[in-house]
């Protein structure tokens, strides 16, 4: 299975200061058994898209995104990825806010990342924070295998 990590970050792509929640995302995702790309540092916005698109293209089974789902002017992750989608799993995003706010996080409500389906692979996109990160992580690892193999026709 390979997965690549696209981490949306105006300033991180510009040098000002290094990603740190795109090699978190890594590493859960070699843990799990995924052969992984990245992280993809890009600009908020196009970029983004491009960065999903290529990897899905490039066959990657799983897309996670970090960065960009707030509610800044320049936070345009969900916009750029729900054209993406094939069709769009709700499930997948309500449960990562609801963690987080069930860990007394009250700004998790504030991230509106998606998750769904572009070709063959799962697109999900997680807060920017490192904590946002590891709660959608807590959330996606009992899940993504599977997912991956309904993706692909798997019985279950």
């Amino acid at each position: 299975m390979r997965a690549t990590v696209v981490c949306a970050s105006n300033r991180a792509a510009a040098g000002v200061y290094e990603d740190t929640t795109g090699p978190v995302i890594v590493g859960a995702l070699r843990d799990l058994g995924f052969e992984v790309t990245g992280p993809v540092v890009v600009p908020d916005g196009d970029p983004v898209a491009d960065a999903i698109r290529e990897a899905v293209d490039a066959g990657a089974h799983v897309v996670l995104t970090t960065g960009g789902t707030g509610l800044t002017p320049t936070d345009l992750t969900p916009e750029v990825t729900r054209p993406l989608l094939d069709r769009e799993v709700p499930g997948i995003a309500e449960a990562i806010r609801a963690h987080g706010s069930a860990q007394g996080v009250g700004t998790a409500a504030l991230s509106r990342g998606l998750a769904g389906v572009r070709g063959r692979a799962l697109v999900v996109n997680l807060p920017g924070s490192r904590g946002g990160v590891k709660d959608g992580l807590a959330v996606l690892a009992p899940m993504l295998v599977h997912a991956v193999q309904q993706i692909a026709g798997s019985d279950h």
